[in-house]
């Protein structure tokens, strides 16, 4: 009877049967369908500027990776998800401006937390996260973003991938993470430029000081 009475209670709260959401305004992404066209898709709510969602691998203006494959974040990773292996730069062709780039780069979303820990323990501003955190997968292989899916497009912008449910402003400020213990994340450091410059897409303004 407990598994009954638990599908009564998620019946009870399906719009077409009069029911209410839990929560928010925002009931999953279902859509109703009548004569074979789509008549109405739930729409999500605003999401915070610094959600901490699907993680982006950025580019220095120039095109260069900015992670040196230095694996702070693997190693400060509570949930064990992130495996990172370096290689020493090529001279004659360089992928980051540094003696080393991340050679693999991988990271587990069936054990990741969204703890942010990584995006703080990074020292070239390499990862950071977007606003999206609805994605699902249909096998093991999918949840295991590797670096070829995680590194930002030519414009800078996040890949969206066929089982991510990417919805407008999503990709915005997914790059220049200003962290409160570093000096792009003060206010007065406004116009002082910290790294190379990014390939221009979604930097975040600076945190405003505290009263």
């Amino acid at each position: 009877m407990g598994y009954l009475n638990g599908f009564l209670v998620t019946l009870r709260q399906h719009r077409f049967l009069g029911g209410s959401n839990v929560t928010t305004s925002y009931s999953g992404g279902r859509v109703s369908r009548k004569g074979g066209r789509v008549a109405n898709r739930d729409e999500k709510i605003a999401k915070p500027e610094r959600l901490h969602g699907r993680h982006v691998l950025n580019r220095y203006e120039d095109g260069m990776e900015k992670c040196i494959g230095c694996e702070l974040c693997a190693g400060v990773c509570p949930a064990k998800c992130i495996y990172v292996r370096g290689a020493d730069n090529d001279p004659q062709s360089p992928t980051s401006p540094g003696e080393r780039f991340g050679f693999v780069y991988e990271i587990n979303y069936l054990r990741c937390i969204h703890c942010d820990l990584c995006v703080e323990a990074c020292p070239t501003e390499a990862i950071t996260e977007s606003k999206l955190f609805e994605f699902s997968f249909t096998s093991r292989h999918d949840a295991v973003y590797t670096k070829d899916e995680l590194v930002v497009d030519d414009a800078g912008k996040p890949q969206q991938l066929p089982w991510e449910d990417w919805r407008e402003g999503e990709d915005l400020l997914t790059s220049g993470w200003m962290r409160a213990t570093s000096s792009a994340g003060d206010a007065n450091f406004v116009g002082e430029v910290g790294w190379s410059g990014e390939l221009g897409y979604g930097v975040r303004a600076a945190e405003r000081p505290a009263d």
